[in-house]
C-alpha cells in the first residue's frame, strides 16, 4: 500500500521541504512541512522505511490523528482536543431541569409501530388538550430601515433575502417591544455566525453602552461579529452548550450590570427550553434575590444632569426603564419542536396540568414534524415516488436555519392511512402550538407577559413563530401600523 502511495504516477517531485507522500486520493503529493533531514511528515512517517521502527497510534482525544507511541504522553499534554479548564460561567447542567428517571420509559417505539386504535387515542388526547387555544396566531410581519440596502441588493439569491426577510421581521419585532436601545446586553442564543446581533447593533448607530453575548456550542466560520469596532459596542462570543451557561458569572454582565434582552432566530427545540431557563431562573431569579440597585438611580450616579438631558433630547428615554430589570425581554424565533427533550422541557407543569405525562410528549414532540413535512405527494402520486421516498426519506424534514431540510428520526416511518395530508398537517401544528403553550404558561409564572405571533410568511420559512416575553411591569409594547 505504502509502495504504490508513494508512486508519483507521472507527477513533479514534492515541493523542497515537503512531505514525500503521495496522497493517491487528492492526486498530490501531501503538502505538510518536514522536520530537518525527514522525508516524510509526522502523519505519514509510517510509510518511510527508515522510520518504521517507530509505531504511530491513533491519538486516545482525536482518532482522527496519529501519534508516536513513545510520545504519547508528551503528545496528550498539548493535543488540541484536549479537555480544556472550564470557564467560571460553566456550570454543569445548571440549566438542564429536574432529571426525573421513573417518568421516561426505557424504550419507546416509533409512530410507525404504534397501531392505528393507539394513534387515534393520542390524537384525541392531543385534540382535547388544546380545546379552547386559540390556533390562529397574529401576524406580526415587520421590517426595519437598518436591513432596507441589503434587502434591496440586486446579488441577493433566495436563500440570502429569505434570511434577510426573517431578520428584519425579528429586528422590527425587537423595536416595537422597546427592547431597541441603550444600555443593554443583547444575548444571542444559538448565533452561529452572529448576524442577528449584527443588524440589531447596526440599528442602534451610536447607541451608548450596548453589550452582545453571542452563544454558539460549536466553531464557526464566517463570523460576522469580529467585524465591528464600534467604541460604544462589545461583542464577546461564548462557545458553550447553553445547558451549561451561567450569565451570572460572565465578567462583563456582572460589571455592567445592564438589562439583558434574550434572542435568537431559529432556536432548536431543547435549546429555547435552556434559553428560557438560563434567563428567567438562573440568571433573572438570582439577580432578584441580590436586590439589585434600580438602573434609573444608578444612571444618575453615573452620568450627569446634563448628559440625561441629551439623552432625553436624542428621544432615548423611552428605552431607559425605570427600574432596573435583569431581563428587559426576550424574542426568539421557534424551531424544530421535533428536537425537544422532556428533562428539559420547562412546560412540564403545564402537560401534567392537563394529565398528559412524559409519553405523550415524546409522541407529540415526533408528531409536531408533521406540520413541515409538506411534501408529501397525493395518494395517486405516492406509489410512483415510493421508492424515491425510500432513498431520500423526505417524509417528516424541519426547515432549518440554512433554509434547508433536515430529516428527523422518524422520516422512514410509514404513516396511517386513515389521515390526509392536512389532516397531518393540523396535527402537527396543534402539537407545535401545545409545545408552545407550555412555554407561555411558564414564562408567565416566572412573571412575564408572553407572545406568540407569526413573524414570517410561511414562503419565506415553514417555522414562522414568534415567541416574545416582557417582564410583567414593563411598559405594552406600542401597536404596529
Amino acid at each position: 500500500m505504502a509502495a504504490s502511495a508513494l508512486t508519483p504516477h507521472g507527477t513533479a517531485f514534492p515541493e523542497e521541504g515537503r512531505c514525500g507522500y503521495f496522497v493517491e486520493k487528492k492526486k498530490r503529493f501531501c503538502r505538510m512541512v518536514v522536520a530537518a533531514g525527514k522525508r516524510f511528515c509526522g502523519e505519514h512517517a509510517g510509510a518511510s522505511e527508515e522510520e518504521n521502527a517507530r509505531k504511530r497510534i491513533l491519538c486516545p482525544l482525536d482518532p482522527k490523528h496519529t501519534v508516536y507511541e513513545d510520545q504519547l504522553a508528551k503528545h496528550l499534554k498539548k493535543c488540541n482536543s484536549r479537555e480544556k479548564p472550564k470557564p467560571d460561567f460553566f456550570i454543569q447542567d445548571i440549566n438542564a431541569g429536574l432529571k426525573d428517571e421513573t417518568e421516561i420509559p426505557d424504550q419507546l417505539v416509533p409512530i410507525s409501530s404504534l397501531s392505528e386504535e393507539q394513534l387515534e387515542n393520542l390524537i384525541k388526547k392531543l385534540r382535547k388538550a388544546c380545546e379552547g387555544l386559540n390556533c390562529t396566531l397574529k401576524d406580526q410581519i415587520m421590517s426595519h430601515p437598518a436591513l432596507h440596502d441589503a434587502l434591496n441588493d440586486p446579488k441577493n439569491g433566495d436563500s440570502a433575502a429569505k434570511h434577510l426577510k426573517q431578520q428584519a421581521s425579528i429586528l422590527g419585532n425587537i423595536e416595537n417591544l422597546k427592547l431597541l436601545g441603550p444600555r443593554r446586553c443583547f444575548v444571542e442564543f444559538g448565533a452561529g455566525k452572529g448576524k442577528l446581533s449584527h443588524w440589531v447593533d447596526i440599528a442602534l448607530k451610536d447607541a451608548e453602552k450596548v453589550h452582545f453575548i453571542l452563544v454558539e456550542k460549536v466553531t464557526t466560520r464566517f463570523k460576522v461579529d469580529g467585524k465591528h469596532r464600534k467604541k460604544n459596542s462589545v461583542f464577546e462570543r461564548l462557545q458553550i452548550d447553553i445547558q451549561h451557561l451561567c450569565l451570572n458569572k460572565i465578567p462583563l454582565l456582572s460589571k455592567e450590570k445592564l438589562p439583558v434582552v434574550g434572542i435568537g432566530k431559529h432556536l432548536c427545540g431543547v435549546a429555547t427550553d435552556l434559553a428560557l431557563r438560563c434567563l428567567v431562573e438562573t440568571y433573572a431569579a438570582s439577580c432578584e434575590e441580590r436586590n439589585e440597585e434600580p438602573l434609573a438611580k444608578r444612571i444618575k450616579n453615573d452620568k450627569t444632569e446634563k448628559e440625561i438631558n441629551t439623552l432625553a433630547k436624542e428621544g432615548n428615554e423611552k428605552n431607559i426603564p425605570e427600574k432596573w430589570t435583569p431581563v428587559a425581554g426576550i424574542v426568539i424565533a421557534l424551531c424544530c419542536h421535533h428536537r425537544c427533550d422532556w428533562r428539559h422541557y420547562v412546560g412540564k407543569e403545564y402537560f401534567r396540568a392537563l394529565g398528559l405525562g412524559a409519553v405523550d410528549f415524546h409522541y407529540f414532540q415526533r408528531m409536531s414534524s408533521w406540520a413541515t413535512c409538506g411534501m408529501r405527494k397525493t395518494t395517486l402520486e405516492a406509489s410512483n415516488i415510493s421508492t424515491k421516498r425510500r432513498d431520500e426519506q423526505i417524509d417528516g424534514s424541519e426547515e432549518h436555519d440554512d433554509g434547508g431540510y433536515r430529516i428527523t428520526d422518524d422520516s422512514a416511518e410509514s404513516l396511517p392511512g386513515f389521515l390526509t395530508v392536512e389532516e397531518k398537517k393540523k396535527i402537527g401544528h396543534l402539537c407545535k402550538l401545545l409545545i408552545d403553550q407550555g412555554r407561555i404558561k411558564y414564562l408567565q409564572q416566572k412573571g412575564f407577559s408572553p407572545a406568540l405571533q407569526y413573524y414570517i410568511e410561511p414562503l419565506v420559512s415553514l417555522e414562522n413563530v414568534l415567541l416574545t416575553a416582557l417582564p410583567n411591569h414593563s411598559s405594552p409594547p406600542e401597536t404596529s401600523a
